[in-house]
């Protein structure tokens, strides 16, 4: 049984189709990136799995269950959704905003899975700093961690990275990477087309609303696929780390922490 799944998912957002028959799903153990141009429709689609965005059509399910049957709390224990914003309402402790990631939990364990999440994504340093005192990216590691603390068996990641330098990038996605090894169900949004490719076990693409190919990172972004979706010329290469997507410039030279060569991917 599959951990997540979209099934010929339809949605609409002020009155423009924001999914439009999307189908896909999620093993538990994988890694799977949704990559597209803006407004492609990839966090509406972490949305209505979420149960955040309402289907006019189709249906979205958690664990072979549809996600519009299961109450508040049973999406919550299934589910840990970390969303693109990283606002933060009250200068609370890194500890206490990681904590409410386990709500069902009693005082001294939340704290306890909370600075575990913290230690997890290196900001256990940080446990006893208000997050208004925070950089940007400190906030999304404490934000992560929240997600993290939850122990839900599927992780929604919405644009997980962005703004992050590149050391930060690639430790978010060796973690939720981490996580899927470890059994959980990872769906992770992503701009950056390369990073999707090295960390994802598979890579689903998506333009207006619609998936354009659903397949392992090779398969997924062709050149033909990158053409047509991105408007970009790239081809995979071979390197002694394995395949890599070529037609991207590198933010430094050993590789890491690439950006598409274009912003409005």
């Amino acid at each position: 049984m599959s951990a997540l799944q979209l099934i010929n998912a339809s949605a609409r957002l002020g009155g423009r189709v924001v999914l439009d028959g999307v189908s896909f799903e999620v093993d538990a153990g994988e890694l799977v990136a949704v990559v597209g141009p803006n407004g492609a429709g990839k966090s509406s689609a972490i949305r209505a799995l979420a149960g955040l965005l309402p289907l006019s059509a189709g249906e979205a399910r958690l664990g072979g269950d549809s996600v519009s049957r299961l109450t508040d709390r049973q999406r919550a224990e299934r589910v840990a959704y970390l969303p693109q914003e990283r606002r933060i309402a009250w200068n609370l402790p890194a500890l206490e905003v990681a904590a409410l990631g386990a709500p069902f939990l009693s005082g001294a364990d939340a704290s306890a899975a909370a600075l575990k999440a913290l230690v997890e994504v290196e900001a256990d340093h940080l446990a006893h700093r208000g997050v208004a005192e925070m950089s940007g990216g400190e906030r999304a590691r404490v934000l992560l961690a929240r997600a993290l603390a939850t122990g839900a068996q599927t992780i929604l990641a919405d644009e997980p990275i962005a703004g992050l330098d590149p050391d930060a990038q690639l430790m978010v996605l060796e973690r939720l990477h981490d996580r899927a090894r470890s059994g959980q169900a990872v769906l992770v949004t992503l701009h950056d087309l390369t990073l999707a490719a090295r960390h994802a076990d598979r890579v689903v693409v998506l333009a207006e609303g619609r998936v354009v190919a659903d397949a392992a990172p090779m398969q997924a972004m062709t050149p033909d696929v990158m053409t047509r979706v991105f408007g970009l010329t790239a081809r995979w290469i071979e390197t002694s780390d394995g395949p890599l997507l070529s037609g991207v410039r590198y933010s430094d030279g050993s590789g890491s922490g690439v950006r598409v060569e274009s912003s409005e991917l």
